[in-house]
């Protein structure tokens, strides 16, 4: 199974604590790194992880509030002045493109790698990336400034033939293509071998949907459903839904109820507010509404499966 692993390197919202950074992940998929978001204290963040930011590929940028991306200005030049030559592509607001651009000029900066940004489109879903394996989209979430999720969605594999079928039978290149699409053999007699009695069906396909800094909104459910990993922001406690309301953001009942909703496998909050230190309460009132409920902190790692 192709190796799909989530790095939390920051898990709280706008105001970083001791115990806690603002947001920022990185996704690792067969050998591809997706950095989702930057806050300030990303690249410490990294290396307290062990992950070299050379690594990236691609960082997307879920909106301009400065908890997700007033760290990426630092990680760029960074690898500017470590020797990065190969290039990078950032996806974001097309805002986004001018501030890194009048930062660069300002400190008379050329890089040394090219730098690909592609502006997201507002109010549509849309492809960034695809390979044989994964597709990673973008989709649009209800925050006071325009937001957007990302999903990532592992296309299906093959069915692995069985060796001992492919020894007896010494099958043409062709006919195994033909089998790993699901189709049956069929034997000089006449007779026929099921798909499923000489494969191995492949694993169900895994995703992974980034929601966060958004107001609680049933518009998403459809994007995300079946998802099995969904990181929804859980800003606040449900005693505070009317500051979640006021500030487009969501509590963890809430983040709850779209899991809910979509048939998510798990749920991870994140996001929280800097007034929760002790998680516990916050994660316990959401796995009363879905159970398979866990909560982010900065340093966790989770192998979607």
């Amino acid at each position: 199974m192709i190796p799909f692993t989530l790095n939390i390197l920051g898990s709280g919202s706008a105001v970083p604590t001791l115990h806690r950074n603002p947001s920022s992940q990185l996704l690792q998929y067969n050998g591809l790194y997706f950095l989702i978001d930057c806050a300030e204290g990303t690249q410490l963040q990294l290396k307290k992880m062990k992950v070299s930011a050379m690594r990236i590929g691609h960082i997307l940028i879920s909106h301009l509030h400065g908890d997700h991306y007033f760290g990426l200005i630092g990680l760029i030049t960074s690898l500017h002045l470590i020797g990065r030559t190969a290039p990078l592509y950032i996806y974001g607001p097309p805002q986004l493109f001018d501030i890194i651009s009048l930062q660069l000029d300002a400190a008379q900066t050329k890089l040394n790698y090219p730098l690909v940004f592609n502006g997201l489109d507002e109010g549509i879903t849309v492809t960034l990336f695809e390979d044989e394996n994964i597709q990673l989209q973008a989709f649009p979430l209800v925050h006071r400034i325009p937001t957007w999720g990302f999903l990532f969605t592992e296309k299906p594999g093959e069915h692995r033939i069985h060796k001992d079928f492919v020894a007896r039978y010494s099958p043409a290149i062709e006919t195994i293509r033909a089998i790993k699409a699901g189709a049956d053999f069929k034997l000089d007699d006449g007779s026929v071998l099921p798909n499923h009695a000489i494969t191995i069906a492949p694993h169900a396909p895994r995703s992974y949907a980034y929601c966060t800094d958004t107001a609680y909104s049933e518009v998403i459910v459809p994007i995300i459903k079946n998802v099995t990993v969904l990181y929804h922001e859980a800003t606040f406690m449900h005693n505070r839904l009317q500051d979640a309301i006021k500030t487009y953001h969501s509590t963890g009942v809430q983040a709850a109820q779209i899991a809910r909703m979509a048939n998510a496998g798990t749920l991870l909050l994140g996001h929280y507010s800097s007034r929760y230190k002790n998680l516990e309460p916050l994660l316990q009132e959401a796995k009363a509404v879905f159970d398979n409920t866990m909560a982010a902190d900065d340093g966790f790692v989770l192998e979607i499966k």
